[in-house]
């Protein structure tokens, strides 16, 4: 049997900050969370096969703030304006650009990186790339931790000197 009482204080905030990433309209969350509770206390005699509550949890919510924006699509039945559809593009466009520039940075930091000796390519590899912990790295490198983290502060700074001479900044 779930506990309502204890499963609606541990997730009604994260639920919140869940559903902000689909909407600003804070009562219409509210709304939406409060009714993916109540589904679920209705149906609790039938949702009891549910292994994992926290995942119902957020996959019911982002399905039910999509049902709202049907039916408030439905009512509004409004025309698209010039001032909408100029939004859209502009946010197109905006889009559109921060990949460029993402693509242009990575660029860069890859044409930097081959800048740098074997050893120093293959830390920056190991700690940004692969996420490895400085202890990883001390044995898969066979140097102790000191030197570690010297190899590594030289690299960032290398890098910084090369981002610094073409004038990008990393």
């Amino acid at each position: 049997m779930i506990d309502f009482t204890t499963l609606y204080n541990e997730h009604v905030d994260n639920l919140f900050a869940f559903g902000s990433r689909f909407s600003s309209n804070r009562e219409m969350l509210k709304d939406c969370i409060q009714d993916v509770f109540v589904k679920l206390f209705t149906r609790s005699n039938s949702l009891a096969e549910v292994g994992n509550p926290e995942s119902y949890l957020y996959v019911s919510l982002r399905n039910r703030i999509n049902d709202e924006y049907r039916r408030s699509m439905r009512i509004t039945d409004e025309e698209p304006d010039d001032s909408k559809m100029r939004d859209m593009a502009e946010a197109e466009d905006y889009q559109r650009e921060r990949q460029e520039a993402r693509q242009a940075m990575t660029a860069a930091i890859e044409q930097f990186c081959g800048k740098l000796s074997p050893r120093q390519q293959q830390i920056i590899t190991l700690y940004y790339v692969e996420q490895r912990k400085y202890d990883d790295i001390c044995r898969i490198m066979g140097i102790n931790y000191q030197s570690v983290r010297n190899l590594m502060h030289r690299s960032i700074c290398r890098l910084r000197e090369y981002a610094a001479q073409s004038a990008v900044a990393i």
